[in-house]
């Protein structure tokens, strides 16, 4: 029996952990809670932006088992009498594991589904380009950062009708809530500023400065005495004091890109994740010392990351790659990769979200939210340390939607993404997009059209090459960064 039990934790890419050695509870539930193994019964969610769809995984075998769709690629989400979700982007889950929320930040609404039979039960639509949602521990209210306004949508998850709105500073980025309930914590993608909101009564009761104004990502540890988030356009995370007077503890530079954050409680103590764009990779520090304990090398644009319901496993979507990377946390490795839908968001874990191995009801197949072309532009001087860009092509029928991780410019300058005639980027040039480099050098871009066709591998005088030059739209200087030959 032993030895069937090990072979079958070996095709499950886990090892068993023996009665004595349990773990802690894991994010967001608190460390005094039970740990749940990995089995059929969970579920691994992740949200993608430009097919519009929820891919969703059975993380004991790390199989796709197909995509919730709420909307439809372009052009037909261009309709004015278009009525399915665009840009879905964002998740969160009830404390019971039945409910699902789905926020699409472009036809702005939060979408609740029935984790056992995949319909939806629900969608609301709220104010302009919400962001993030996540359940009050005790399940009683969902909040909502409407990131394009200056407030938190607060819905009842039993009528999915907004109760109330919590105001806070402009352009709130993420939520999430003490483990115990007592607080939530709302950082800023507009403001320098993260707010601690008292659950109880809706005040806001504390006030942390931000080291620059863009927070997209939010969490606290499950022992209730940190919060972490990041700082996406200075390439940072900033540690402070999950109680009062809330102090901040701590600021670590992390990276171009820096993204999401999550923990994992293992034997060895534990661990903040940070996913970071700009080097494709994921940096661990532990939460004790705030040391660096690994970089995990995942792919192109590590975006959401969460644990498994007993840390043994972080799942983080590579936005980039149309992948979702499972990842040891005994060896922070990768044992897994499973393909996705188009550009992977937020990413959750949802222990036991369905009954024995049902759960795959009104699921489709993954057909064209899976395909997609990706590129690569390197530096026309390279150096050892300078990073170049990864493209990604997402088809959308004969156009696709075009998304550059843009690493290794200079800091705070005009850039602009267009194609050239020759390869060394010579000739004529043709503006794609225009966009300014963040204090890290980096910058996500995107642009729309048949770009597949004009940069891929035919050998005639209508192919281009994907360039970066600096300056504007109008007034541009020599390339900077080429098409790699190998793309």
């Amino acid at each position: 029996m032993k030895h069937h039990l090990l072979a079958l934790t070996l095709l499950l890419g886990t090892a068993p952990v023996p009665a004595s050695q349990a773990f802690a509870g894991q994010a967001p539930r608190a460390s005094a809670t039970e740990d749940i193994p990995v089995s059929h019964r969970d579920r691994v969610y992740a949200a993608e932006q430009f097919s519009n769809t929820v891919s969703v995984i059975d993380p004991a075998n790390n199989a796709l088992l197909g995509v919730i769709r709420l909307g439809d690629p372009q052009p037909a989400n261009l309709s004015p009498l278009y009525r399915g979700q665009v840009l879905v982007h964002g998740l969160g889950f009830s404390p019971d594991g039945k409910t699902l929320a789905v926020v699409s930040i472009g036809s702005n609404s939060v979408t609740f589904i029935d984790t056992a039979t995949n319909a939806v039960k629900a969608t609301t639509y709220l104010g302009r380009s919400p962001h993030e949602a996540f359940f009050t521990p005790d399940g009683r209210e969902l909040w909502v950062t409407v990131r394009g306004e200056d407030y938190i949508s607060v819905i009842d998850p039993t009528t999915f009708a907004e109760k109330t709105r919590i105001r806070v500073p402009a352009g709130p980025g993420m939520q999430i809530f003490s483990p115990d309930g007592e607080y939530g914590y709302v950082c800023s993608s507009f403001t320098a500023e993260t707010v601690v909101i008292r659950r109880a009564d809706h005040q806001i009761v504390g006030h942390i400065k931000q080291d620059s104004p863009f927070c997209p990502n939010i969490a606290a540890s499950p022992d209730g005495r940190q919060v972490w988030l990041t700082l996406k356009d200075i390439g940072r995370v900033m540690v402070f004091d999950a109680k009062p007077p809330f102090s901040v503890l701590r600021t670590i530079d992390t990276g171009p890109l820096t993204n999401h954050v999550n923990f994992a409680k293992t034997m060895a103590g534990t661990f903040a994740y940070v996913t970071v764009g700009g080097l494709d990779a994921i940096k661990v520090f532990r939460t004790d010392t705030f040391e660096q304990t690994a970089l995990i090398p995942v792919g192109k644009l590590p975006h959401g990351l969460w644990p498994s319901g007993d840390g043994t496993r972080i799942y983080v979507g590579i936005e980039n790659a149309d992948k979702v990377a499972a990842i040891d946390t005994a060896t922070n490795r990768v044992i897994a990769e499973i393909s996705v839908g188009q550009a992977p968001q937020a990413l959750v874990y949802v222990p036991r979200a369905v009954a024995a191995d049902e759960g795959t009801s009104g699921l489709q197949p993954l057909g064209v939210a899976g395909k997609a072309s990706l590129l690569s532009l390197t530096a026309v001087r390279p150096s050892a340390t300078e990073r170049g860009t990864s493209v990604s092509l997402f088809d959308q029928g004969l156009t696709q939607v075009l998304q550059a991780a843009v690493a290794g410019l200079e800091p705070r300058k005009p850039y602009v993404l267009a194609l050239a005639d020759k390869p060394d980027g010579s000739g004529q040039i043709e503006p794609l997009a225009a966009f300014m480099t963040n204090p890290a050098g980096s910058a996500v871009v995107n642009a729309v059209g048949p770009i597949r066709q004009v940069v891929g591998n035919a050998a005639d005088d209508r192919r281009r090459y994907l360039v970066i030059v600096p300056g504007t739209a109008s007034e541009y200087g020599a390339p900077v960064q080429v098409q790699s030959r190998a793309s």
